[in-house]
Parts: C-alpha cells; sequence; structure tokens
C-alpha cells in the first residue's frame, strides 16, 4: 500500500495493515517507534510481543525523555515492552558529523534507507536496536512499525541482524509506506 501523503493521517491503516500481516504470516512480534505512546498503544494487547521503541534520552532536550512517565507506565501495565536507548544509525556518529562535519559510514546507511522514506529507515534502525536489547528473537521475521514526524505511516516485514552485522538485515516486504 502507497499512501498519498506521510503523517499520523495514516496511523490506524498503517496499524491495521501490520496487524493483518502478523496474523496471516504468523509473526508474533512487533516493533513500534513511539514518541507519545499513542501508536504503542493501538497495538497493546494484539500480538504476543509489542516492542515499543521511543526516542533517546535527552533527543529533544538534554536529560529529557518525550513520553510522559504516565504513558510509559500505562504501557508497562498492558504487557508493551519499552526501550529506550541510544538509535543505533545516529548515536555517537551523530556527534562526530555535528563537531567535524563530513559524512560518516552509520549516517551514509541512515540516508541510503531514507531513499526508500523516513520511516523505512526507522523500521530498520528500531528493529535492530530491539534485537540488540533482547527483546525479540534473532533469526525470526518481525514487524516494524514507523512513521514520518507524528504517527506511523510505514510497515515492514524484515529479519533484522544485530547492529555488528548490520548488513545481514533482510527486508522481506514493505507492508505500506507514503
Amino acid at each position: 500500500m502507497y499512501w498519498k501523503a506521510s503523517g499520523p493521517s495514516q496511523t490506524r491503516d498503517t496499524v491495521e495493515l501490520a496487524l493483518e500481516r502478523a496474523a496471516s504470516h504468523g509473526i508474533a512480534d512487533i516493533v513500534v517507534a513511539s514518541r507519545s505512546g499513542k501508536t504503542a498503544l493501538l497495538l497493546a494487547g494484539k500480538v504476543p510481543n509489542l516492542v515499543c521503541v521511543t526516542h533517546a534520552q535527552g533527543f529533544a532536550a538534554p536529560g529529557q525523555n518525550e513520553m510522559s512517565g504516565e504513558m510509559r507506565a500505562r504501557l508497562a501495565g498492558l504487557g508493551v515492552n519499552l526501550l529506550t536507548t541510544t538509535h543505533v544509525l545516529s548515536g555517537a556518529e551523530r556527534g562526530i558529523s555535528r563537531k567535524f562535519t563530513g559524512a560518516y559510514p552509520v549516517e551514509i546507511i541512515a540516508h541510503t534507507l531514507r531513499m526508500f522514506g523516513q520511516g523505512v529507515k526507522v523500521c530498520v534502525e528500531v528493529a535492530v536496536m530491539a534485537l540488540d536489547a533482547g527483546l525479540i528473537p534473532h533469526g525470526r521475521d518481525v514487524i516494524a512499525v514507523a512513521g514520518t514526524g507524528d504517527g506511523a505511516d510505514t510497515a515492514v516485514i524484515l529479519r533484522p541482524a544485530h547492529a555488528a552485522d548490520i548488513f545481514d538485515t533482510y527486508i522481506s516486504e514493505i507492508i505500506c509506506k507514503p
């Protein structure tokens, strides 16, 4: 499915498509990127293993996280695994590029994935992060859900590899994207 526009207006349909594919493909694990927790709430309780990857601490402002403590508690109460950590496709390398300018290998990976859309890049990123954190199984297909800014407009079936082997990540289907 190709959406005519990106953004939060596609969120409910993206979630529905992801859940339909999870059911039809026997996929038990969904990884969702969520800044506020709202998209994760739409998926909570609907798959055996839901991992919600938030922005890293300090992403918007030093020492701060964009997801409220109340939302974190609510999601945890619904059995959602929450992951807040350094973004695998930026992290320390972005600090180097900001300080010294230039292009660095991990940022080149990120920009290449953005050629398919911001959501595709984030789907790969959060799936690798969840795998590295031990929140999804190695060697199995998962569905990742992400967006372009707010909400979700992209869903992908992929078999992530650990960050140390990121080029072994296999994208088998783009379910939907702008």
